[in-house]
């Protein structure tokens, strides 16, 4: 098959049976009026490198690929880093389609048919080099949601080795029951724990509600667990030192030197006990929670989550670790975005093989 490279670095075939016979064999380009073929960038590099396509010049001259290869790069800026997506994704053997944005690419399922088969990924092309963003990957999910796609992003490393993430905006929810203590308990502030000795208290809250962790027979409280269950008037605060009163207040503005971030920690920690999910320190696994359906005695975590705030921007190695962390131990990775107002939002990514 013989294309005619133009001044854009897209490609024509003008011969109606060659057009045709691109086009039938994974529905290559966008067939013209007159029986012509018209290639984007990434098809015709695509075909002219597996050898399914001659390209010629002016004065039918014959034009190497990798000429082809460096025209395109020049007229699209990121063109290299997507091609490699693009590439594998058709040796995989999807019908890919180039998108405008904010994606790269539109992909059939396998044994889709153009035109009649919905696309069922979008699909973004990035290089690890590139910002995490997760107010745009956020916003991204979304639209993909509401279009009823999966939205898959190709991370392509410096050494063009590529790594896909699935990407959703997903609601977590629990089934602990959701009652608080039918009286107030009272705990005792040292330090950085809060510590309650009453055994009603430390069976309900410790065994029932899944707060804490036993210790003898008392019951040890994180700040965390310690603010929430005083901001919603399940606790009472003393100080372990003075026995003074510690209003709720005045023990998060505690929490706070210790912990910079512990306003952000805390506004997903209420989000998640409001979904009915048990919630734990992540410390062992490198994140902030994780969550369980319901009574830890009972049940496996689901997810490992990490609060940041929702304009949160870092660099892929960074994320790239905690998603596999997680799959490491067969748990969802959750990013919980905190707003300005304390509403939170979740973002999950998985590693996958499409």
């Amino acid at each position: 098959m013989t294309g005619e490279l133009r001044h854009d670095a897209t490609v024509r075939v003008g011969d109606p049976a060659e057009a045709s016979s691109v086009y039938a064999k994974g529905f290559f380009g966008t067939l013209g009026a007159g029986g012509e073929l018209l290639l984007d960038r990434y098809e015709s590099v695509y075909l002219a490198e597996m050898d399914r396509l001659a390209i010629v010049g002016p004065a039918a001259r014959p034009v190497p690929w990798s000429t082809v290869f460096r025209r395109a790069v020049r007229a699209d800026p990121g063109f290299a880093v997507r091609y490699l997506v693009y590439r594998d994704l058709r040796q995989r053997g999807y019908v890919v389609r180039a998108s405008p944005p904010p994606v790269a690419f539109a992909v059939l399922p396998r044994g889709g048919v153009l035109h009649k088969t919905p696309a069922r990924y979008w699909v973004g092309a990035l290089s690890e080099r590139e910002p995490f963003d997760l107010g745009r990957l956020v916003e991204l999910a979304e639209r993909a949601q509401g279009a009823k796609k999966t939205l898959l992003l190709g991370l392509v490393d410096e050494e063009s080795d590529l790594t896909y993430y699935r990407v959703r905006r997903p609601s977590p929810n629990g089934a602990l029951p959701a009652r608080p203590l039918a009286a107030a308990a009272e705990g005792w502030l040292a330090e950085d724990r809060v510590t309650v000795h009453d055994p009603a208290a430390v069976a309900e809250l410790g065994r029932e509600l899944a707060y804490g962790s036993r210790v003898g027979d008392r019951l040890e409280l994180s700040l965390l667990e310690a603010a929430y269950l005083a901001g919603t008037g399940q606790l009472t605060l003393r100080d372990a030192k003075s026995a003074r009163p510690i209003p709720a207040t005045r023990l998060e503005q505690r929490a706070r030197k210790v912990d910079p971030r512990f306003a952000e920690r805390l506004a997903a920690y209420r989000d998640l006990r409001g979904r009915r999910l048990v919630v734990k320190t992540g410390f062992k696994y490198g994140a902030h929670f994780r969550a369980y359906p319901r009574n830890p005695d009972h049940a496996h975590a689901r997810y490992l989550i990490q609060a940041v705030p929702a304009e949160h921007v870092a660099t892929w190695p960074e994320v790239a670790g905690g998603v596999r962390v997680a799959q490491g131990v067969r748990k969802e990775f959750l990013l919980a975005g905190v707003r300005p107002d304390a509403s939170v939002g979740f973002l999950s990514l998985e590693r996958i093989r499409p």
